[in-house]
Order: C-alpha cells, then sequence, then structure tokens
C-alpha cells in the first residue's frame, strides 16, 4: 500500500483476508490450525531422571526422559482416560498423521506411542545401562535453553489434566508448564522473516500486522501487538524512529519470538517471565 497501514484480525480470520495474507506472505507463511506441544521451564526438570543425549550417539540435544514398563503403564492409563476440551461448533478435527494429538494416538493401542514420539529407540539410559521402555524427549524451545518442549505432545486435554497426567513422566513430578499444550483453529502467519520487529511487513515496510495473526497466542498478548502496531504506525507517517520493547521486557521478548528466524518450528506464543 501506499499510505501507512494496520491489518488487525484474529484466529477466525475470514478467507477473503486469509487469502490475501497468503499472497502477501506465500502460503507456506500461513497457518489454520495450531498443534502445539507444552513447554516447560528448564530449572523444573529433574535431572537425576532424564538424561542428556540423542539417538545413535549423535549429540546430546534431547533431554530424555525414561520409563520402565510399570511408568509407561500407568502414564498410559492416565492419559487414555484424561478430560479432552471438546471441539467448537466451527472447528473441524483436521489432524494430520504427522502431528496427532498424543491422547489420540495412544488410544490407537497400549504400544502404539512406543512407535511414535515414546520411541526409546537408539537411546541408552546411563543409570541402568540398558534402552527404556520408553521416553519422553525434550527439546530446548530458546537459545539460553531456559525452556523445553515435549517432543511430539501436542494435546487436547484440559489444562488442569495435562499438568495431572504429564507429571507422571519421571522427570518432570515437579514441572513448571510455561505453555500447555493444544490443537485449535487459528490463522496466523510464520513471522520469522516476515515481519521485522516493529510490526510491518520486511517486505511491505508500510504495512503493518497486529492481533493474534501476527503469530501470538492470548488476548493481552494479541492486544499488546495492536498496541505497538498502533504506536509505530503513526512514527511512520511523521518520519520519526521506529520503536520496539527492549527484549528483557515482556512484550519485547514477545516480539523477539516473532523475529527469531532460528526458530525451527514456529508456533505462536503466550507472555511468560
Amino acid at each position: 500500500p501506499e499510505a501507512t497501514s494496520i491489518i488487525a484480525t484474529g484466529p477466525l480470520t475470514s478467507e477473503p483476508l486469509a487469502e490475501a495474507l497468503g499472497r502477501l506472505t506465500g502460503q507456506e507463511h500461513l497457518h489454520f490450525y495450531d498443534a502445539i506441544a507444552p513447554i516447560v521451564a528448564a530449572e523444573s526438570i529433574d535431572l537425576n531422571k532424564a538424561f542428556r543425549a540423542s539417538r545413535y550417539g549423535a549429540g546430546d540435544d534431547y533431554l530424555n526422559c525414561p520409563f520402565s514398563e510399570a511408568e509407561y503403564t500407568a502414564f498410559y492409563e492416565a492419559l487414555t482416560s484424561a478430560g479432552q476440551v471438546p471441539l467448537k461448533t466451527f472447528e473441524e478435527p483436521r489432524y494430520f498423521e504427522g502431528c496427532l494429538p498424543v491422547e489420540i494416538m495412544a488410544a490407537r493401542g497400549f504400544r502404539t506411542l512406543l512407535f511414535g514420539p515414546m520411541k526409546p529407540v537408539g537411546l541408552v539410559d546411563p543409570r541402568t545401562g540398558r534402552q527404556p521402555f520408553a521416553v519422553v524427549q525434550l527439546r530446548a524451545e530458546n537459545r539460553e535453553g531456559t525452556l523445553y518442549n515435549l517432543v511430539g505432545f501436542q494435546t487436547k486435554l484440559k489444562y488442569g489434566e495435562q499438568e495431572r497426567v504429564f507429571r507422571l513422566i519421571p522427570g518432570l513430578e515437579r514441572a513448571e508448564f510455561v505453555r500447555l499444550g493444544s490443537i485449535h483453529r487459528n490463522t496466523f502467519i510464520r513471522s520469522p522473516g516476515i515481519l521485522s520487529a516493529h510490526l510491518n511487513f520486511i517486505a511491505y515496510p508500510r504495512l503493518f500486522l497486529a492481533g493474534q495473526v501476527s503469530g501470538v497466542e492470548g488476548y493481552v498478548e494479541s492486544a499488546a501487538m495492536g498496541l505497538l502496531a498502533g504506536i509505530n504506525a503513526p512514527r511512520q507517517v511523521l518520519a520519526q524512529p521506529l520503536v520496539t520493547p527492549p527484549r528483557e521486557t515482556a512484550l519485547g521478548a514477545l516480539i523477539n519470538h516473532l523475529i527469531n528466524t532460528s526458530t525451527k518450528n514456529f508456533q505462536p506464543m503466550n507472555v511468560n517471565f
């Protein structure tokens, strides 16, 4: 656009507007469903139980939470009986085989998870010298290694149920959940490399993006993006320098998440301390 403009929209963006955003960003940068796994604070993981390793000795990129057969059985029974969030009328269960909710996989059979996200193959628990019966792998979510993602654990379990069930994972008994898992309809762009730290498009600097579509999660966060876009758009019109909050602030950390091009699997993020 020739004039400075702001697009502000939320998770249920209309099809025509979503199509226009797809043309602006490239369709591969536009997503319609979240499939989010829980994130835990690194300092809350029990490193006396979790061990660092990648499969077949190919590095140490993951923390691994090992299960005995009895521990897995207890976890499986809790997972398959836990309460789930019902689908809304505007949501369709468009699950992809490569990104199924963990409880949907578990419902297919007792051993199904052992061939999916809880596969123990290629890992040796240094405490026992043997391959565990099952594992949950945790992957660092940020460069500082303060947050860890439960790999493959996207879920539609109710929040309270997630905390109860996932604390049965050895090493996560006292886990602090920074973000809980979800699968729901949500239109958002994969913003790293698309948006600047000022919330305007890198390729279209006179066009700003605000609201949940920018790649944040939650009411306060979406409003915050509107606030920042609303500050910067008039500054651009007045030929003043554009601004962004320091990374050490809550809003600055959100912006850093939106522009972090080293993120491999971008998903929207809530504010967290």
